[in-house]
């Protein structure tokens, strides 16, 4: 019976769509169209390479290496690194060439290419914040008090 209702209910509410009790707007005719100006509010064009992009990816490049070295500075206490696995932060060319891949410069540049302006220079703040953020937490750890041992991922127990 419930079901009845809901059926019936979503039928009314699909065929009355096009129904109203007051009149629609009459639209102005085409010819009293106004074309529409440029919005004043558009970003403006620049080029990928300006002062302000160069300024920020410098500083992406610095926030890069504080991470290496705060990560390494983690890894040389005998800490474990919780992102990667501690195979790839030890191969030290592996961690460069993941360090250099991570600094984001081709997401900017999609953004620049489809015109979001603002976003392409919004990922380079948030990037510099992230990595700062990642090296003040690795230089603030204590080393571990027990020496690290490889553990067994898994424990199997045989039933009683």
């Amino acid at each position: 019976m419930a079901r009845t209702h809901t059926l019936l209910f979503l039928a009314c509410l699909l065929a009355g769509g096009g129904l109203s009790a007051q009149d629609q707007p009459v639209a102005p005719p085409p010819a009293a169209v106004k074309p529409a100006a440029k919005s004043p509010a558009a970003a403006p064009q620049h080029k990928f390479w300006d002062k302000e992009n160069i300024l920020l990816f410098t500083g992406v490049g610095g926030a890069r290496m504080m991470d290496y070295a705060s990560t390494r500075y983690l890894r040389d206490q005998g800490n474990y690194e919780w992102l990667l696995s501690n195979s790839v932060v030890d191969n030290r060319p592996l961690f460069v060439g993941i360090e250099l891949a991570g600094t984001g410069l081709s997401v900017s540049y999609l953004f620049h290419r489809t015109g979001h302006h603002t976003l392409e220079r919004w990922t380079s703040i948030v990037h510099i914040g992230v990595a700062v953020g990642g090296s003040i937490r690795n230089y603030g750890l204590k080393p571990p008090t027990q020496p690290l041992t490889a553990q067994p991922a898994m424990a199997i127990q045989a039933a009683p």
